[in-house]
């Protein structure tokens, strides 16, 4: 006969903490979710995301870096004078 296996955090609920929990059962009483289990499957879908997210920015963040030591980047002074031509230009033409 094969045991059948018991979530640690299922088991325990203090674990997660009293807010949480009331956050879980709120949202599975108000038909939201099917389950706690749904919860957290969501609420681990979207730290994943949001990681994902972060992982990109840091990739970004370090690309601009790099680009930036390896002379690949543009004074910001010229840049936002650039753009303040061409807004003041945008708003100087009429509209329909």
């Amino acid at each position: 006969m094969q045991a059948s296996y018991i979530s640690p955090l299922m088991d325990e609920h203090s674990k997660l903490g009293s807010d949480v929990e009331a956050v879980m059962d709120g949202l599975v009483e108000s038909g939201r979710y099917p389950s706690r289990e749904d919860v957290l499957r969501e609420g681990v879908r979207l730290v994943q995301d949001r990681e994902a997210r972060l992982t990109r920015i840091d990739a970004a963040v370090l690309r601009g870096i790099e680009d930036a030591e390896a002379g690949r980047s543009e004074d910001a002074e010229a840049v936002l004078e650039r753009l303040r031509r061409k807004y003041e230009a945008m708003a100087a033409k009429p509209t329909v």
